[in-house]
């Protein structure tokens, strides 16, 4: 099994005990070690599938605007559990191959692996609900059937995606390229950078 294709299996476990309640309260009950590749992809998938259902429910147009602002603050919150998770991640691929040489005329991909790997879960999201789009009782058949069209390219994009995350690692393993890991340095959630916050002061 390629690491994308493991990826996935854990991304679609991660998915499938999410919905076995469909509570964003629900607290993440991972299976895998902690410290573990396994425990931060599930991690990963666990966080990205609650904050697509507080994006859901955020968008309702009768929300209490208090709540609307109290959600919006944990989506916030949430995305920076999100970027942090994927630069473990990334670490977790730098000791992997730090004893990797890479070669003389080495490239820089444009991404990450992690970032890739991100991309990934969002795409098994995404999979999942178009295919309950299509599935849909209540649904027009033109409705299944211009999400079944969707579903069809978001499955072709899974699979092009687990091929370059797979070559990528790969090339690095090999030393044809080499991966630089840079922070995020989301500005806004910091105090001493967000000028309204430290314009509050």
């Amino acid at each position: 099994m390629s690491f994308s294709e493991h990826c996935n299996k854990i991304f679609c476990q991660a998915i499938r005990d999410y919905h076995l309640t469909d509570n964003v309260d629900v607290p993440m009950n991972n299976p895998y070690e902690r410290g573990t590749i396994d425990y931060s992809l599930y991690m990963k998938c666990w966080i990205d599938t609650v904050q697509w259902h507080l994006e859901d429910i955020i968008r309702d147009p009768h929300i209490n605007p208090d709540e609307a602002l109290s959600l919006k603050r944990r989506i916030d919150r949430s995305n920076q559990d999100r970027t942090d998770l994927v630069e473990d991640i990334d670490s977790y691929f730098r000791q992997q191959y730090c004893d990797v040489r890479p070669l003389d005329d080495a490239r820089l991909n444009t991404e990450s692996p992690a970032w890739a790997v991100d991309r990934l879960s969002i795409l098994a999201l995404k999979i999942y609900h178009m295919t309950e789009q299509t599935e849909r009782e209540d649904a027009s058949k033109e409705h299944k059937e211009k999400c079944a069209a969707k579903l069809a390219v978001l499955n072709e994009q899974q699979v092009d995606l687990g091929t370059a995350i797979d070559q990528l690692l790969e090339d690095i393993e090999t030393g044809r390229k080499y991966m630089k890991v840079y922070r995020q340095m989301k500005m806004y959630n910091d105090p001493s950078t967000n000028p309204v916050l430290y314009n509050k002061k």
